[in-house]
């Protein structure tokens, strides 16, 4: 593929999915979500950094009721039952764990958009992004499939039915793709009504397929895990685009699952949403954020903005399909996201050498720069523009011919060093063409992810035992060739101050039954890694996590006096005990 500049792709500006989750599990799961976010009753998803890891917390977990549900084909996240309203906390304990590469509630997020003004206007976003001038050259091809991961599509609708493929309910586990609101039909035919028929509206992508998911319960609510089950199903059925009218840019699931599909070959758009309002969480290499424009080319009063959009489309008054047959005008992020995706689907006929993320490439470089110069956080890299892209995919050989792959180099800290606190771990990378990301990697697992020089991570070395650690770095181009360096490090902390400790129940001279359950509290300056529960300084059990509780089997023992204490750890291995409880069986 011909060189692109650095700019093009630098867009690539996601943190980490580390990073993210530990953002959903900490400020944002402490906060209230917005109206269109809640958790799913009684549900939560976990994914762990190996299967060790996960039998161990698993363990845990069915000692207090809860239990694995079934786990999300081929990224390895897992449903887990909790006790309805424990969603947060329960979450946002586990994802302090060893080995916990995640954990959130089983969000559902309302559609993006409703209803506005049916039969308002034409489609003025055909000319203000190109289309008819890309349609000259290419109308999309009929084996490129584009994903609609929505309330379903109405499968009579005149504009759509002659569209569908591989049709399937991630909701129900079924293939009635039905659409249960409204939302679906209406997405579906922005990125690809049947166009040139006399008849109705006219989709970006011609002759391309739609492949109808439903991902949503019957009020339209979509769930992660039902979105990242969607986009599993969709790459393995070879969907080439996937579109995604919710909100889901920061959802840690929906993201690995972005990762699958990216992986295998794809293109992933999602709208920003509508609050109106700036979102600070991150964006994603593995997907493309859509906020919207309106006639005049402004981004809409009430479209999300934020360091996550990557690009916007338009997505005011969009004349396209309603479910029963007819047709009406919508606006929202809603319908920003599969123009934009109708746009991708054009690039991928246009040039099939091209790899995901070139042709993501193509869609933020080709577009019309809007709000400050470059990226901006309204517009990303600017209004989606398909005469553009198609014409600049045409010209492209694509396909990876860009076989070098960068050069990386510790600077700090050095091999053999050693570290101590919060150290600042900093590499020099270089390509012949360009640096896409630089990924941190502690001991094997992935930390932190930098698009943008100087590439840093910050480092909380308490986070680790004392002694010997590996760190590697990647560094990647957009070709996807990859250089990699590694070093060793000692850690050296000075924690000595032990976590404090104490049993709530029972009470000190209670009569306990010969079953009965022991809880205790326990906290730390920096975490709590487990508790120990002893009766008359025998180990008796142990809890990995908070809300720290024992279950006692007192069948066997003599009536008499017995003493509990409880023993808190923190990662220094630093010990505290609690005051002895004296009950009575």
């Amino acid at each position: 593929m011909p060189t692109m500049n650095a700019t093009g792709r630098s867009f690539l500006r996601l943190t980490s999915l580390f990073m993210l989750a530990a953002s959903l599990n900490s400020a944002a799961l402490a906060n209230p979500m917005p109206t269109f976010v809640k958790p799913a009753s009684g549900r939560i998803l976990i994914k762990f950094t190996d299967e060790a890891s996960a039998r161990s917390v698993e363990a845990n977990l069915r000692s207090k009721g809860s239990e694995v549900l079934r786990t999300l084909p081929k990224i390895g996240v897992k449903v887990v039952s909790v006790a309805p309203g424990q969603e947060k906390a329960v979450a946002a304990n586990l994802a302090r764990q060893r080995g916990v590469v995640f954990a959130a509630p089983d969000y559902a997020v309302a559609p993006s958009a409703v209803p506005n003004d049916p039969l308002f206007g034409n489609q003025w976003h055909h000319a203000k992004i190109g289309t008819p001038n890309a349609w000259n050259s290419v109308i999309g091809l009929g084996t490129v499939k584009i994903a609609i991961l929505d309330t379903g599509c109405d499968p009579l609708h005149p504009d759509l039915l002659s569209k569908y493929v591989n049709g399937y309910n991630t909701y129900q586990g079924n293939s009635d793709f039905s659409d249960v609101h409204g939302h679906g039909t209406a997405v579906a035919g922005s990125a690809a009504a049947i166009t040139n028929n006399a008849l109705g509206v006219a989709g970006v992508a011609w002759n391309c397929q739609i492949m109808p998911i439903r991902i949503s319960d019957p009020a339209g609510w979509g769930y992660s895990s039902t979105v990242a089950d969607g986009l599993v199903y969709a790459a393995d059925h070879g969907a080439k685009v996937a579109n995604i009218s919710y909100q889901f840019s920061y959802d840690p699931t929906v993201l690995w699952a972005c990762q699958y599909f990216q992986q295998a070959g794809g293109v992933v758009t999602i709208s920003a949403g509508n609050t109106g309002a700036v979102n600070n969480g991150a964006g994603s290499p593995y997907a493309l954020t859509v906020s919207a424009t309106d006639s005049n080319d402004n981004r809409a009063s009430w479209s999300t903005w934020g360091p996550a959009v990557d690009i916007s489309a338009p997505g005011v008054n969009i004349q396209s399909t309603n479910r029963g047959g007819g047709y009406g005008g919508w606006s929202g992020t809603s319908f920003s996201a599969p123009v934009t995706a109708g746009v991708a689907a054009l690039v991928i006929s246009a040039n099939e050498a091209l790899t995901a993320s070139e042709i993501q490439d193509v869609l933020t470089q080709t577009a019309v720069d809007r709000g400050a110069a470059g990226w901006d956080q309204e517009y990303g890299w600017g209004r989606v523009n398909a005469d553009a892209a198609v014409a600049l995919a045409l010209s492209l050989g694509g396909g990876g011919n860009d076989t070098t792959p960068p050069t990386v180099s510790f600077i700090q800290p050095t091999n053999g060093a050693t570290v101590s606190g919060t150290t600042t771990v900093h590499v020099n990378a270089s390509d012949n063409v360009g640096v896409a990301s630089v990924s941190f990697y502690v001991n094997g697992a992935l930390v932190a992810t930098d698009t943008t020089a100087p590439y840093e991570y910050s480092w909380d070395t308490l986070t680790v035992a004392n002694g010997g650690h590996n760190l590697r770095v990647e560094a990647k181009d957009a070709a996807d060739n990859v250089g990699s360096a590694q070093i060793g490090v000692t850690v050296s902390n000075q924690d000595t101050t032990p976590p404090v400790t104490a049993i709530t129940t029972p009470r000190t001279n209670s009569r306990v039954r010969a079953s009965f359950s022991v809880t205790a509290t326990a906290s730390d300056n920096v975490e709590v890694v487990k508790v120990e529960l002893y009766v008359n300084g025998v180990l008796a059990s142990t809890d990995m996590s908070a809300p720290w509780s024992f279950s006692v089997n007192g069948t066997s023992w003599a009536n008499g006096v017995y003493t509990l204490t409880t023993k808190a750890y923190d990662a220094q291995n630093n010990v505290g005990v609690s005051t002895g409880v004296k009950v009575k069986k």
